[in-house]
């Protein structure tokens, strides 16, 4: 099931004639394991995680978690027999989509955006869903170039807050706000 990048017009593809990404919904705690037999069949998949504290027996430490519980992404053309596939991974609940037929690709710059911000390594929390709100480009910085929408919390400090529209879930990370620039309408 490796992805090889062909497609024909029935399948949904991005704007360069990649596969698209999807979303998939996993059980609660089981994203590490459905992405890593996704991998083991060749698909590719994509787990944003964050680090954050966590105190165990008294010990203070780091450990990563998925950026968005309970969803990985996978680029693939989603034929019938990917589709099955991927629903035989353990743990794989089911792929979003838009009503029983239609699966609903996510959009590249949804993605890129969450890669960019997975690389940065920066602190990430989980935020509220905006359906409304400034779209901002970030201009300096590791993120310069990742577009969101900023909430300013504080003088001179906000969030700027990714989302991925088809899981209705949002991340922020906190931004300087001279940082970013409105984006044209």
């Amino acid at each position: 099931m490796a992805v090889d990048g062909s497609a024909n017009d029935e399948r949904p593809t991005t704007n360069d004639k990649r596969p698209a990404w999807y979303a998939i919904w996993t059980r609660s705690h089981c994203e590490r394991q459905v992405a890593e037999q996704l991998a083991a069949k060749g698909f590719t998949a994509f787990l944003p995680d964050t680090p954050v504290r966590s105190r165990r027996h008294g010990a203070a430490h780091i450990v990563r978690v998925p950026m968005f519980p309970g969803y990985l992404f996978v680029r693939d053309a989603m034929e019938k027999s990917a589709y099955v596939e991927i629903l035989k991974a353990r743990g794989a609940v089911r792929i979003l989509e838009d009503g029983w037929t239609r699966l609903t690709p996510i959009p590249d710059a949804e993605i890129d955006a969450v890669q960019r911000l997975a690389a940065a390594d920066l602190p990430i929390a989980a935020h509220p869903h905006l359906r409304e709100g400034d779209r901002v480009r970030v201009e300096e910085g590791p993120l310069a170039g990742v577009e969101g929408v900023f909430v300013l919390d504080k003088p001179n400090r906000g969030r700027l807050v990714l989302s991925i529209g088809l899981l209705g879930r949002s991340v922020a990370v906190e931004v300087d706000d001279t940082h970013v620039t409105p984006c044209a309408s």
